[in-house]
């Protein structure tokens, strides 16, 4: 237990120290490229987020992709203030391409943790409920009988308002297929969704 305790607290000085430098760089980089006052502080917290945002979405198994996309640009961007303030720039004679680029990080972290955080999650299945066996007249008997899935009141009620569209568009009622297309559901969904408008 105690070896366990101690290598957690060895792993949590390391990365306190690794975010406090990090962050320093970031600070000192942001200052130098003309972002003076709170502008400069507020820079680190915003490659910090993204960082912590895209290692969010990475643990939570909903489009990886996006996850490594973000991860890397704000790792690229905390890298680089790093190894930019470690001597190889002059800060006193920042270039104009990184300045452009020190001006230009917060629409591209706005925009990167808008994503992660606003992109909608996988479809989640739809529950399938079938109808108990009643007394049928001998065809229908004969008919397989296809399971009726259940119809959740907010996809019909989302389903009625594409329905009123698509009728003030065309002039005509919705028709299964297109409801199917329109709601990105399984056939038989639509149908059932159809048969409640």
């Amino acid at each position: 237990m105690r070896a366990h305790l101690a290598r957690v607290d060895a792993v949590l000085v390391q990365a306190v120290i690794a975010a406090a430098l990090s962050f320093a760089h970031l600070h000192d980089l942001a200052s130098a490229a003309g972002q003076a006052g709170w502008k400069a502080w507020a820079y680190p917290v915003s490659v910090d987020l993204l960082l912590v945002a895209a290692w969010r979405r990475l643990r939570s198994g909903v489009s990886k992709a996006a996850g490594w996309c973000w991860f890397v640009v704000a790792l690229i961007a905390s890298l680089g203030a790093n190894v930019a303030t470690a001597g190889l720039l002059d800060l006193d004679d920042v270039p104009d391409w990184l300045r452009i680029l020190v001006a230009g990080w917060p629409a591209v972290a706005f925009l990167g943790g808008t994503l992660l955080a606003h992109t909608a999650p996988a479809a989640e299945p739809v529950p399938v409920v079938v109808e108990p066996e009643t007394a049928r007249t001998s065809a229908e008997a004969e008919k397989p009988q296809l399971p009726v899935p259940h119809v959740p009141a907010a996809l019909v009620t989302h389903a009625r308002k594409l329905a009123d569209e698509h009728h003030a568009r065309t002039g005509s009622p919705i028709d299964p297929d297109t409801l199917r297309a329109r709601l990105g559901v399984p056939a038989p969904l639509a149908d059932a969704i159809a048969a409640r408008l």
